[in-house]
């Protein structure tokens, strides 16, 4: 029986270094890409021989096992009748935890008395389907969803939209001057400490391309415009 446990210890134990054995050296080999954001984690794919490197702000990467070849795109899984595309799927719960996680009190919030779930909008003041979108926040809050608005001034930081989209988040009623903002009214000039900048940084890191980026709570991102009525459904079963 003692011999079974040691060689049952010692399998284990070598396991552990074969499986440590291809992170370390993938880790190394991005290490000279300089990469924004640091590696999360990195495991063993569906695919054979490729592993999967999940970034801290959720996006996922694939890699060999010797670290010399790098991966960047979905991997599908064609097993079953319809294509499954598991890179989504990895994604989207990693950014799912990363948007979550933003403060609410460094997000623009209009939120009904009783949410029945959220949506984390990645907004500009300039973006006229974000303006259409705005206009039927309350009723998105009638029908149960939460909008929480994080700032990605398009034309990026220190630009026209940004000092706008700064002055709303400094202002004393933030949720008024985004309103009156995305009417093309003029708001007060306003300057404080303020996340703009650091949010539009982290829409870059989990996708943003375009505005509204919508992320559901589960992460799943929807881009674009949808009527109110059809985002709520979406929002509400992607909880």
């Amino acid at each position: 029986m003692r011999l079974k446990l040691i060689a049952a210890s010692l399998f284990a134990l070598t396991a552990t270094a074969v499986l440590a054995e291809p992170a370390d050296a993938i880790r190394a080999s991005l290490s000279k890409l300089d990469l924004p954001v640091a590696i999360k984690a990195i495991s063993e794919s569906p695919m054979s021989g490729v592993y999967q490197v999940q970034l801290d702000s959720g996006r996922i990467l694939y890699a060999s096992a010797d670290g010399q070849f790098l991966i960047q795109g979905a991997l599908y899984d064609l097993s079953a009748e319809q294509p499954r595309n598991l890179t989504v799927a990895a994604e989207s719960a990693g950014i799912g935890e990363v948007i979550n996680a933003l403060p609410k009190e460094k997000l623009v919030v209009f939120a009904p008395k009783n949410p029945k779930t959220h949506v984390t909008i990645f907004t500009d003041v300039d973006c006229g389907y974000c303006r259409l979108l705005h206009s039927e926040v309350d009723e998105l809050n009638s029908l149960g969803i939460e909008v929480r608005y994080a700032a990605f001034p398009r034309s990026g930081p220190g630009q026209a939209s940004a000092k706008i989209m700064e002055s709303i988040w400094c202002a004393e009623d933030p949720q008024n001057a985004m309103t009156e903002a995305k009417l093309g009214n003029k708001i007060e000039t306003l300057t404080c400490d303020n996340p703009v900048n650091e949010q539009f940084a982290l829409g870059q890191q989990v996708g943003v391309q375009g505005t509204p980026a919508i992320f559901m709570a589960n992460g799943v991102l929807v881009p674009g415009y949808k009527p109110a009525a059809q985002l709520a459904a979406e929002a509400l079963a992607n909880q």
